[in-house]
């Protein structure tokens, strides 16, 4: 069992999201169990909203099941909603729910084209390389995720102009990050195409607040709903009918300037950073990795989604700027 999957790991947040029943979706019509497509008549992109890619991250799930559930058709092109981890979301447990992000290895850092051309058989790699062909035709995805911490929700955009562009089209959450990602492996959103300057489809990856808050359902409804809208799928009344009067709020962007991985099993912050700290001063110490300190690179750093699982190899924060 990996080290941040001990049992002795149980969160300090109270569990307030039910889990769906998501067993209904598991035939679909792709071909792919989980991910079912909705063809509308008029053309248009092919969008997608993915769910569970960490099985203990709910609101995803909560949010994809309303919309089953509501009968929404997509306006023009094609829509395919989809369960990446089922399995793992299948073994979630209200006494040890950090257990169920993944059965055998973390899903969202094997989307390397390499990585995804390995014989590799995990319940994870062989998930992943099901999924890889649908991916291939999508314009737009939509990837919803939540955070051990109860941190500002953050709209992961990516390298690239096209990303931001898109995350600022949603217009929700407030902060749109821009970044490279993890050193332990490429995410879904940075796969093939999304991570291509030359290639138009593009992908976002949001993180809607702590795992287990129900507040965290109300950011993945707000911005799944203006992401539909966003990419032509639905039609701006949508907005209205679903979230009422709710305004989107005044966007920030933050380019992550350094990515901090874990060197030592020794790793500890010197401080119970919890995400979107600003410090103020460059070289303010900020962790111990083993002998090794780790200071802050320029002023006014922002600390990006500080983590709890330091093992070796894996990102333990990023480091940031505003840029707007």
């Amino acid at each position: 069992m990996p080290a941040s999957h001990k049992p002795t790991d149980l969160s300090p947040y109270p569990i307030e999201i039910d889990p769906p029943d998501i067993s209904a979706y598991r035939q679909g019509n792709t071909g792919v169990e989980y991910f079912t497509f909705f063809d509308a008549a008029e053309p248009g992109p092919h969008v997608m909203i993915t769910a569970v890619t960490h099985g203990n991250e709910l609101c995803g799930a909560v949010v994809l099941d309303a919309l089953f559930r509501s009968g929404f058709r997509p306006l023009r092109g094609r829509l395919t909603l989809g369960f990446c981890n089922a399995e793992a979301y299948h073994n979630f447990s209200r006494d040890y729910p950090m257990l169920s992000r993944f059965v055998d290895e973390d899903m969202n850092r094997l989307w390397e084209i390499a990585t995804l051309e390995t014989p590799r058989n995990t319940v994870e790699a062989r998930r992943t390389r099901e999924i890889r062909p649908l991916l291939d035709s999508v314009d737009y995805l939509l990837d919803i995720h939540s955070m051990q911490h109860p941190t500002q929700p953050l709209m992961l955009a990516g390298p690239l102009d096209k990303g931001r562009a898109l995350a600022e089209r949603v217009g929700v959450p407030a902060a749109i990050v821009m970044d490279q990602g993890h050193a332990a492996g490429r995410r879904m959103r940075d796969y093939g195409p999304f991570r291509d300057p030359a290639q138009t489809p593009a992908a976002l990856l949001v993180e809607c607040g702590q795992h287990w808050a129900s507040a965290s359902i109300d950011v993945a409804r707000q911005t799944m709903v203006r992401f539909l809208v966003a990419t032509g799928a639905a039609a701006p009344s949508m907005i209205e009918e679903w979230l009422g009067d709710e305004a989107a709020p005044a966007q920030r962007v933050i380019e992550v300037t350094d990515a901090i991985t874990v060197e030592n099993a020794s790793f500890a912050f010197v401080a119970p950073y919890i995400g979107m700290e600003v410090i103020p001063k460059a070289g303010t110490l900020l962790a111990m990795d083993g002998d090794t300190p780790i200071h802050t690179p320029h002023d006014n750093c922002v600390l990006i989604m500080p983590s709890r699982r330091l093992s070796r190899g894996q990102t333990a924060v990023r480091l940031g700027r505003f840029i707007d």
